[in-house]
């Protein structure tokens, strides 16, 4: 009896060490809840729920539910799973509990559990949107996966770690860089976040190397990246500006998530700072993403004024600043969460949501703006799955009268995990995503997609003739369907612009200080992508243009046939051009006379002019000169590149030649063999005998109101 009483007090004793140690636990456990710190969190309420004596049923059932919670939040699926189960099982589950399991199973592809979980909640609320959402997703995604669509997704294991990667968005003229969010090992800083259980997330970046492969992913450079978390970055249309989500680490308060800028040199991103949307500092903003004409800034917030969770929003950018916030609102925004918006470059609008149907967990919608012409726009994408706004007839009906129509691109782009950041490849619908898939920790990463559309681009090049590109040109394309726009190229010059078959083109580009140049383009129906490539070579105002591949016989100066084509070319540039006239220059080498070189150039420019008269170019535009050798060639630098044995400004004279060998000498005879043109005035035809133009520009009639333009989406908010 003795044994028996001292073994009773004894486990009198340690019950009471343990329940101590549980309470102890449940207030660490609320500290770190109170500033989000999810991960410690779930933790400490593990180890009390353990401390709990299996007989206290309701306590052991709250701390289950406050495990749950903080599993829910770092994605732990089936962690938060069996602590919503052992919810339900000490009878502590409420509304709320239901639905909350009911998502996760979702999420976790058990359709059928699901289905009852979101039946409980419906019995007490049958008008609970989200539990009818969840009903319908439970009951078609099966039918919706099984359908699937002709998307196809890999896994990038280049990108990818042993931690999360997501949020990846494309950079470069050729789309050949690429930033995302990681938290590998790499990320700075020593410390495990008490958010996730991982390093805090930095910003990572790969290009694709000469042979096109992708790099092994490296930090971002420059000062961007700090022992915060950063992560789900943008850009301004021009790739100088970095928008981004910024999270900094504070023991005694809450952790709300801000949107902040780094401006870039060369390949350096600069030290970040906050952009201050609004004068709200207990809201949080994330996920930035830049409409495509760089006019507004769209992000997710949990201020007030939304529908629910985490909404859509989006705020002018201006000269002057930020404007005023608007919400996205119905149908994009719902109860659940709205997060992750992007834009493919033709202004298609992209992102992920909950709180629509799906598949489950975070899955990527299409929204366009409900209008026929808008859908037609992008009628080649397979859109697999429509569901309604919230799975009811009503809202099928009502969403007639909303300012978009959304579109669930289907399985294998979504699936029963969370999916989101989209990243496009240009005009084409590939690119890369994420996703935390098949993962059973929860980690996102990586993925590529690509679905195989009918799309015919042009694939334009502006550059100086004799030099390099024209960042600074513009080209204006007018199609025959009514297309009128002027493009900016990009900083190689180049440009791409998704055409429509059955259509004729006319393109003109532009620079200050070059001659204009137009290309025609009719556009033929066909059964596969297809990419015309065309070339502006834009001739400068202000220095001699060489002619190339002018041919003239032997010590004469009859033109060959060969020279044919460039000599059409030259007599096109000043059809296009028909207010300059020029001076056409032919040269000689040193070898012979003086006064037979002169006498022979003069000709040959004097037979290029008659060529030109022939075909329609008034004489008074043209002034031959024959300059003989007086006039050597000097080496720009862009023939440097061709001969890097000369140097720019190096000037072809007979002394200089004869320093060099015999091959050489005999390239540098050939260079000052030439035919080049000159402007010599850009008014020609302009004025009439008084002085007075002849065609004055007409005044442009004045809007009786100012026109909104609300960018390349053409979105109205209701």
């Amino acid at each position: 009896m003795h044994n028996k009483h001292i073994l009773s007090l004894l486990a009198l004793f340690i019950l009471l060490l343990m329940g101590c140690g549980a309470d102890k636990n449940m207030k660490k456990g609320e500290e770190y809840l109170a500033i989000g710190e999810y991960f410690d969190a779930a933790n400490q309420f593990k180890q009390a729920y353990r401390k709990t004596p299996t007989k206290d049923r309701p306590v052991r059932g709250l701390r289950a539910l406050k495990m749950a919670y903080c599993y829910d939040h770092i994605h732990a699926t089936a962690q938060a799973i069996a602590a919503y189960r052992n919810v339900e099982r000490y009878n502590q589950a409420t509304i709320d509990t239901h639905l909350s399991l009911g998502r996760l199973l979702l999420s976790n592809g058990d359709y059928k559990s699901a289905e009852e979980a979101f039946k409980l909640v419906l019995d007490t609320l049958p008008d609970n949107v989200m539990a009818r959402t969840g009903m319908l997703s439970a009951r078609q995604a099966p039918q919706w996966k099984e359908k699937g669509s002709r998307y196809r997704v890999k896994k990038m294991d280049v990108f990818n770690s042993q931690r999360s990667e997501y949020s990846p968005m494309l950079l470069g003229d050729s789309f050949d860089q690429l930033y995302f969010t990681s938290t590998r090992n790499e990320a700075m800083g020593t410390e495990l976040s008490g958010i996730t259980g991982v390093k805090s997330a930095d910003i990572f970046y790969s290009h694709k190397d000469d042979k096109g492969n992708w790099t092994k992913p490296e930090p971002a450079q420059g000062t961007l990246n700090t022992e915060a978390e950063e992560g789900a970055c943008a850009f301004s249309p021009d790739g100088r500006m970095m928008y981004l989500t910024q999270c900094l680490t504070d023991a005694t308060y809450p952790r709300y998530a801000k949107i902040v800028t780094s401006n870039r040199s060369d390949a350096s991103w600069g030290k970040a700072s906050e952009l201050n949307i609004t004068r709200d500092t207990l809201s949080s903003y994330a996920h930035p993403a830049i409409s495509p004409d760089g006019q507004w800034l769209y992000f997710t917030s949990d201020m007030p004024g939304g529908m629910g969770g985490l909404d859509i929003w989006r705020v002018r950018i201006t000269a002057a600043g930020l404007g005023g916030v608007e919400n996205l609102g119905a149908p994009i925004n719902t109860p659940g969460d709205e997060m992750f918006p992007t834009f493919r470059p033709n202004g298609d609008f992209y992102f992920s949501s909950n709180g629509h149907p799906g598949l489950g967990g975070l899955d990527i919608y299409i929204a366009f703006p409900n209008t026929s012409a808008s859908h037609s726009s992008s009628s080649t994408i397979n859109h697999s799955v429509t569901p309604t706004l919230a799975g009811t007839e009503k809202a099928a009906e009502d969403s007639v009268a909303l300012p978009y129509r959304l579109f669930h691109p289907g399985y294998p782009l979504n699936s029963q995990g969370d999916d989101f950041g989209m990243t496009f490849e240009g005009p084409y619908n590939r690119g890369f995503f994420c996703s935390n898939r098949n993962d059973a920790r929860g980690w996102d990463h990586i993925y590529s997609f690509d679905n195989p559309e009918i799309v015919q681009t042009i694939k334009g090049w502006v550059y100086e003739m004799d030099g390099y590109e024209l960042p600074a040109a513009q080209v204006r394309i007018v199609g025959s369907d009514g297309t009128n726009q002027t493009l900016s190229v990009a900083g190689d010059g180049s440009f791409t612009y998704v055409i429509q078959p059955n259509v004729d083109y006319l393109l003109l580009a532009s620079c200050k200080g070059h001659l204009n140049h137009t290309e025609q383009l009719r556009v033929e129906p066909t059964e596969e992508s297809k990419e015309y490539t065309l070339q502006f070579p834009l001739a400068p105002i202000n220095i001699p243009v060489l002619i190339d591949n002018i041919f003239y016989d032997f010590d004469k100066a009859t033109l060959r046939p060969e020279s044919k084509t460039a000599l059409d070319e030259l007599v096109k540039l000043l059809n296009e051009n028909g207010n300059i006239t020029i001076e056409l220059a032919a040269h000689c080498d040193y070898k012979g006379t003086k006064e037979y070189n002169l006498q022979l150039s003069q000709r040959r420019a004097q037979s290029v002019v008659d060529y030109l008269i022939a075909h329609g170019v008034a004489k008074d535009r043209l002034t031959p000169m024959g300059y003989g050798k007086d006039v050597p060639k000097t080496v720009r630098k862009k023939l440097t590149e061709k001969y890097n044995w000369l140097k720019e400004n190096d000037v072809l004279t007979e002394a200089f030649i004869q320093k060099l060998d015999a091959e050489k000498q005999e390239i540098c005879n050939q260079l000052n063999r030439r035919t080049e043109f000159r402007v010599l005035r850009i008014t020609y035809g302009m004025f009439d005998e008084k002085g007075q133009l002849v065609n004055p520009p007409k005044k442009k009639p004045v809007d009786k109101e100012p026109i909104d333009d609300n960018g390349s989406i053409e979105i109205s908010f209701e």
